[in-house]
């Protein structure tokens, strides 16, 4: 069974989906503008003309409702961090002109992206990394930086970086994502600091799309933005988009403020529905305020949620995220299973980790509510579901998570691990000021650096 993730855009004439290519995974687009996408089994292709302006208007019409002028603007996320959009005609007539709107959204940022630094943390993916590298030296509006902090121990990253002209190469050996990310951020010399992953191909518009939502909402700490799969060849590759949801949030851009925070702290706060750490950006000032990674968290540490974990700061602290689906990036999922098997014990093993953080610093219950009862309830469903309907590849993905959960809760539990709570800090002169708790305040060690003068002429 071959599968295909193909890129229609609906402001011009769509050519048709072969169905003799198998299976269709189609993201619609008006321009740069994503609407949304669905997935057709080769017999529902091709689409007819009908089908597809009945798509199109139903895409419309959400973009409408949440980004027209005359419908209030960017919708604000409730308790559960989503939003309700079923636009009436009356509101699509209101806006006058549903096509010249559409154009007007998927028009190319004006904004440039200097003040944007943009870091890429990797380890040992060579290949993954001149992907990512050569997606972001292709970009339509050039970040003012590029740095790569290799994680790995033997600086491999080095040779790749040399390819690429604007790429400053750190090399961190202490392991963990989120050092590596701290270590980009202390480096880092633009007001806009933005994060992807190694195993990820930015489109072309990326760093413009962020500049603009920054420029666009003076109040947001944080942007995050639309992760489509790049590839979903492979059966793991499709359940995790198709069944387990992947990363995406969604086609309408997303507030996540006061709302979002006074209706589900007390039921604990939904922070991962912000979006992903594969796309993600901040500004400079909000880490001086709020702090840096807890490096606690994080690949190479506890698992994931180190970023879900800053989101939940930012909030708690007052401040504001946007999710702004234009700023579009795309996602190697893992191909294999025991890859998936690993990435969903990691990424329940993080998510507990990082709740357990998050009850520690602010004592909000909610968190816990969501360690011993929300967690436990959903792995009941998960089985009754796939016992229900038979679904094997649901259950072969449920032990994982049960047992990232619990390795999570033994991590919390740990005495040291709840002293060190705290998050290192940036000074005014952007140094790491603390590294490891409270209690130890040792400065930090550099981290090598090749400079741009040091790199070959052969650079590209």
């Amino acid at each position: 069974m071959t599968w295909r993730v193909v890129h229609l855009d609906l402001s011009r004439e769509a050519p048709p989906v072969d169905p003799a290519e198998g299976h269709a995974f189609i993201v619609f687009w008006w321009g740069s503008l994503p609407l949304g996408a669905e997935a057709f089994v080769p017999e529902e292709l091709p689409l007819s003309q009908d089908q597809i302006l009945t798509l199109a208007g139903r895409f419309a019409a959400k973009q409408l409702a949440a980004r027209g002028p005359s419908l209030g603007g960017v919708p604000e996320a409730g308790r559960d961090g989503r939003v309700e959009l079923e636009p009436t005609l009356a509101d699509i007539r209101a806006c006058r002109g549903a096509s010249a709107v559409l154009d007007a959204l998927a028009a190319d940022p004006q904004t440039p992206a200097d003040d944007v630094s943009v870091i890429v943390c990797t380890r040992g993916r060579p290949k993954l990394l001149r992907s990512c590298l050569a997606a972001l030296d292709a970009q339509r509006a050039p970040p003012g930086e590029i740095i790569v902090v290799d994680n790995s121990e033997s600086g491999d990253a080095q040779v790749v970086s040399a390819h690429f002209r604007r790429v400053r190469h750190l090399h961190e050996k202490r392991p963990g994502l989120s050092v590596a990310r701290n270590t980009g951020v202390a480096a880092a010399t633009r007001p806009i600091i933005a994060f992807t992953d190694d195993d990820v191909e930015v489109d072309p518009g990326w760093t413009g799309q962020v500049a603009r939502a920054f420029a666009s909402a003076p109040e947001a700490d944080a942007i995050t933005g639309l992760v489509l799969p790049a590839s979903l060849s492979t059966p793991a590759q499709r359940f995790y988009e198709l069944q387990l949801g992947g990363f995406g949030t969604g086609y309408v851009p997303v507030r996540f403020g006061s709302r979002f925070r006074s209706e589900g702290l007390n039921h604990g706060l939904q922070v991962w529905r912000l979006g992903a750490g594969a796309n993600m950006a901040f500004r400079r000032e909000t880490f001086m305020r709020v702090g840096l990674f807890d490096e606690r968290l994080g690949a190479g540490a506890a698992g994931c949620s180190e970023d879900s974990e800053l989101w939940y700061r930012i909030l708690a602290d007052g401040g504001s995220c946007l999710y702004e689906p234009r700023a579009v990036v795309h996602h190697h999922h893992r191909p294999d299973w025991g890859g998936l098997e690993e990435q969903m014990q990691a990424y329940m093993r993080g998510h507990v980790a990082a709740l357990g953080a998050q009850y520690l610093r602010y004592r909000h219950r909610g968190n816990l509510r969501r360690i011993g009862l929300q967690l436990p309830q959903y792995f009941l469903r998960v089985a009754l579901r796939a016992l229900r309907d038979g679904s094997s590849d649901h259950m072969r993905l449920l032990l994982p998570q049960v047992r990232g959960w619990w390795g999570g809760l033994t991590l919390v539990l740990r005495p040291g691990w709840r002293r060190s709570h705290a998050v290192p800090q940036l000074s005014d002169h952007g140094d790491p000021l603390v590294r490891r708790s409270s209690q130890s305040r040792s400065p930090v060690r550099r981290p090598v650096t090749t400079s741009l003068g040091e790199r070959s002429e052969q650079s590209a």
